[in-house]
């Protein structure tokens, strides 16, 4: 029978493949037709294939060409590169010339700029951009990472934490106690909430903007720069359906490694040797294993111990009974390994776009789950975005813009600051299996490091809703005006419980916390807008702005103690507490602003951008609630010029100067109001009779003054594009300086106040960046783009609080005047912000200077110090200036490779340069006596093994305050992807438009001048990523 079955199949497969043959032999067809550019000019080398097929074919020299198609309704698909791509429908033709047009020239792409867009050839600030197109396919999981090492004068820190948010700063510090972080604007309108509330998906452009003029639209929110995130919309007439996922790995980038348990033993031995000094060295060596010409009778008569002779050295070193019966036991705890781990993260999107005459609509949908490298470190959000723009008439355009995100952090994480504290052979448990809080038995040594975690329920939820309803109406005379209103609307629940099962918490019956606030900020935007070109020549846009602000908060807390009859249900049942607090705060603050801006082209060579703004805060002193900032740039296209004769290799340059002013409101709200301490105090009289009386105290002096802090700005710009668009850059200079510092100066008890929040001093800030793309290779088959940026910056201190002191010659006579220097603050006059003052460590005494070191009554193996001025103290006069706390120059490289025309590969290279970190650990003499703690793996002194750059275990200070600083250069390997997207004749067959398959890591390696603990941009664990991703559309 199962050669009847065989002969039928193949009866039916020949059937099948004949049928097949025969019709296509009568769809079959040969088109011909040429192809060329809108000059009418012969293209050479274009692509040409019929969709859903492989192979092909090319035009000739006379951009001609000839295809033969499978079906008389083939669609062909016409590529070349710097050309639109072309899809044309054969449609029972035999001829088809086609008419291709070239892609969008690099200084014709548009940039969002405050309140509008435009041209990048246009623009006389200095403005930074990036695509979508450029960051897509590395699968980031917020904006820093997108941001990060992209753009010059913009610092991103790293992301260390499940949530993976980082500080952002653009061209350095310039405050000394206000907010450093810039402006962000979501889709037009300034954005309060978290940068984590926006989807990576969802963006299409970022743009920077970087130097007043451009910045000054914003008034006195912008002294920091403004980054602006623009969302996608819909783009083709027929609805995308795009699904995006990720999942993938995190995994602690370094281990700082700390002692193993027979490397403990051993580093142990080598303390007791250190702290008894007096001692001869070999009483705290193993038993078992004494020097040469020791005998244990000798080794034992160091303190007459009876008993096992290993029992006797441990308790030398100082482990405890539970340490000493696990190492007999043979029984240790690996608890890096324990806090430390390998964490999963995953990422969902799904949206639907699309676009018609009268409709443009994008909607997402997102889910992130994310675990950290420290364990039970957790972070969820889920994201929704809805864009919807309806032209209701020719005049009228009405839209809604909505971002909905609900971010939960549940648990609390592990403590990974106790890892170097605790001894290997240490105890997790009790007999019981219940958790032991002190592993080591010593409440002085560190906590079990998930004792917070197993007795601590913390749940905390964010909800944000954030709304842009437009309308926007063209009146006569090329007259547009909309009107913006956008309400933004916070729910946040903190629910806390510390329960009495925790060593810590049991007297206090446990602890309970409700936290919830909400708030709801609006904003309105009335916009007019006039556009006009005269015959070529003359180009103005002029923008007018009214905007009005509020923002209103209101927060409850109930705090509950000794639950009855017990704790079970903690913040579940606070009535249950018979010691409850309550406490509210509400806030409320208001602004509003009218702005003015003119750009004006004349034969786009001539370019100037006038701005006006007029800010109002309430937050401000009664005599200062208002602010004035303008700003001017001037551009110069030379390229246009007829005196440089149209040179084949510069197609496009540019000279921008801007100076302008911003200003800064970064403060608490009511900063500039007097406050007053509330509270009990509690007496006896003569008679022994105890009571309690409330208070009111002043706390801080009101300052009706109180104004924006400024910062006035200067920036000389030169954008460039060289050879054909194959290279292009830009190079800024700047410099600004900023007044009116915001400083929180403490009072002298006699005037009745602790402080007051004044204005005073003087910063500059100066710096130059430069960006270069190129693109190196280009063919079909291959193409390798490179991006480098550098960027310097330093701040200085010009003037602090005004207060003078004399300068004195050597005999005492006064010869001049110099403002007094903050010495507790850290802040000199002609000095950085973060430059470091502090004792120069010149290396480590040596056995041969030993004479010399006790002058200064320290050791060989101590650090020595630079005794400046020779008088054998230590004291300010030896303190010098050794560097820089923050880099003043960073840089990065980006490759990114097309080939097989398929595949894509991109890497990308990132270095911060001359700064140092405290690195204290190299004292190995920490706060705490070294024994009873365990350590990180840092090399020490020894007579043995002397060392110029570490000190020796227990080493001595000499009674000196000072910090050892690390070199913490680095060049970073940051981000490394490799993709490939599945040619269209198999994705056609899925009835899919695209599908891409992805593999990046980011974080990969790293390279130090010097030893570093653990990560050079952070003293903790930092995370290393892999992620896999699929993507596709249909």
């Amino acid at each position: 029978m199962r050669w009847i079955a065989r002969l039928f199949f193949c009866c039916i497969w020949f059937s099948w493949i004949s049928s097949t043959l025969l019709y296509s032999q009568d769809q079959n067809r040969k088109i011909t037709g040429k192809v060329a550019d809108t000059n009418g000019e012969p293209l050479i080398g274009v692509s040409i294939q019929e969709v859903g097929t492989p192979g092909g074919t090319v035009t000739d020299f006379n951009g001609e060409y000839e295809l033969i198609v499978n079906s008389l309704n083939s669609i062909l698909k016409f590529t070349y590169l710097g050309f639109e791509e072309e899809r044309i429908n054969v449609n029972n033709r035999n001829r088809i010339d086609v008419i291709m047009t070239e892609t969008t020239s690099i200084l014709d792409e548009v940039v969002v700029v405050g309140y509008g867009t435009m041209r990048k050839k246009d623009l006389t600030g200095s403005v930074a951009s990036l695509n979508a197109s450029g960051f897509e396919k590395e699968k980031n999981k917020n904006i820093q990472q997108i941001l990060r090492g992209n753009i010059p004068g913009l610092n991103v820190g790293i992301s260390t934490s499940a949530k993976g948010n980082a500080d952002i700063g653009i061209r350095g510090k310039r405050s000394l106690s206000a907010s450093s972080s810039p402006l962000i604007v979501l889709d037009g309108v300034i954005y309060n909430g978290d940068l984590s509330d926006i989807s990576p998906n969802d963006i299409e452009t970022i743009d920077v903007l970087k130097d007043a003029s451009s910045a000054a639209v914003y008034g006195a929110k912008s002294a920091n720069g403004v980054v602006i995130v623009t969302t996608k919309r819909g783009k083709t007439e027929k609805p995308t359906i795009g699904f995006d996922s990720s999942i993938g790995t995190i995994s602690l980038f370094r281990s700082a490694e700390v002692y193993g348990p027979m490397d403990f033993i051993n580093w142990r031995s080598d303390v007791l040797k250190s702290i008894n000094r007096n001692a001869p060295g070999f009483v705290f060596d193993n038993p078992n294993n004494l020097p040469s010409g020791q005998t244990l009778e000798e080794w034992l008569k160091y303190d007459n111990a009876q008993g096992d002779p290993q029992d006797i050295w441990l308790r030398r070193l100082g482990l405890s009974q539970v340490e000493r019966d696990n190492y007999f036991n043979n029984q240790s705890t690996d608890w890096e390994d324990m806090v430390l781990g390998t964490g999963i993260q995953q990422s969902y999107n799904v949206n639907i776009s699309g676009k018609t005459n009268m409709l443009n609509y994008y909607w997402s949908l997102g889910f992130d789950d994310n675990e950290g490298v420290v364990k039970y470190d957790e972070f969820q959000i889920y994201r929704s975005r809805i864009k919807l723009d309806a032209k209701i008439t020719d005049f009228l355009t009405v839209g809604v813009n909505s971002l909905f995100s609900m971010r939960k952090e549940p648990g609390a994480a592990a403590s990974w600051g106790m890892i170097d504290n605790l001894s290997p052979w240490g105890q997790p448990t009790n007999p019981d299996g219940s958790m032991k809080i002190y592993p080591t038995d010593d409440a002085v040594a560190a906590k079990h490091p998930l004792i917070d975690r197993a007795h601590t329920y913390k749940d905390y939820t964010y909800k944000s809703l954030d709304n842009i309803l437009y309308a926007k109406v063209k009146l006569p005379f090329e007259i547009e005006y909309e009107l913006r209103y956008s309400p933004r609307f916070t729910n946040n629940e903190l629910y806390l419980h510390n329960s009495s099962k925790h060593p810590e918490y049991g007297m206090y019956g446990g602890k309970a916390t409700r936290n919830t606030s909400s708030s709801m900020l609006w904003q309105v935007d009335n916009i007019l807008t006039w556009k006009k070109n005269f015959n070529n020549i003359h180009d103005f846009n002029v923008t007018l702005l009214a905007n009005a602000e509020k923002n209103q908060n209101w927060q409850q807390i109930m705090n509950g103690e000794q639950f009855v009859p017990n704790d079970i249900l903690g913040w579940h049942n606070m009535g249950a507490a018979t010691v409850t607090t309550l406490s509210s705060n509400d806030t409320y603050s208001t602004g509003d602003a009218y702005m003015a801006r003119l750009f004006y082209s004349f034969k786009s060579k001539y370019l100037l951008t006038g701005t006006i703004r007029r800010d109002g805060y309430s937050a401000f002193g009664m005599a200062n609630p208002r602010a004035t900032f303008p700003s001017l740039a001037l551009g110069w296209v030379f390229s246009e010029e007829n005196f440089m004769n149209n040179p084949t290799w510069l197609d496009y340059g540019k000279l921008r100067f801007s100076w302008g002013k911003t200003g800064n409101r970064s403060i608490g709200i009511y900063n500039a109001l007097s406050t007053l301490n509330n509270g009990m105090i509690t007496y006896v009289d003569n008679t022994g009779n105890v009571y309690q009386e409330s208070y009111l105290n002043a706390n801080r002096m009101g300052n009706r003054l109180l104004q924006w802090e400024n910062t006035s700005s200067l920036n000389l710009g030169l954008d460039f594009n060289l050879f054909g668009q194959r290279v292009n850059g830009s190079v800024d200079l700047y410099s600004m300086n900023t007044t009116s510092l915001l400083v929180n100066r403490t009072l002298p008890s006699v005037t009745g106040y602790s402080a007051v929040t004044s204005n005073l001093g003087k910063i500059n800030n100066k710096g130059i960046e430069f960006t270069l793309n190129t693109v190196n290779i280009e063919n079909p088959n291959f193409t390798w783009e490179t991006s480098f940026n550098i960027s310097y910056n330093k701040n200085k201190i010009v003037n602090l609080y005004g207060n003078m002191e004399d300068i004195l010659d050597e005999k005492g006579n006064v010869i001049g005047q110099r403002e007094v220097n903050d010495i507790s603050n850290g802040w000199f006059i002609g000095h950085a912000i973060d430059e470091i003052w502090d004792f120069e460590v010149l290396g480590v005494w040596q056995e041969e200077e030993k004479t010399e070191a006790a002058k200064y009554k320290l050791a060989p193996g101590d650090f020595k110090l630079a005794d400046i001025n020779n008088d054998g103290k230590f004291t300010n006069d030896d303190k010098t200036f050794q560097g820089y706390q923050t880099p003043p120059i960073r840089w990065s490289i980006r490759n990114s490779f097309t080939f097989y025309k398929n595949f894509d590969l991109s890497f990308l290279l990132y270095s911060n340069w001359n700064y140092k970190r405290v690195f204290n650990e190299a004292k190995h003499n920490p706060t705490m006596t070294l024994e009873r703690f365990n350590s990180f793996v840092i090399p020490y002194w020894t007579p043995e093994n002397p060392s110029n750059n570490f000190a020796r275990l227990n080493s001595n200070m000499a009674g000196v305050a000072y910090n050892v600083w690390q070199d913490m250069s680095f060049i970073r390997l940051e981000n490394i992807s490799l993709g490939y997207t599945l040619p269209e004749n198999f994705t056609s067959r899925l009835k899919l438009s695209n599908l891409r398959l992805s593999v990046s890591a980011k974080n990969v390696a790293l390279f130090t001048k010097s030893f570093v603990l653990w990560d050079p941009e952070y003293a903790g664990p930092t995370p290393s990523y892999v992620t896999f991703g699929l993507n596709f559309s249909l």
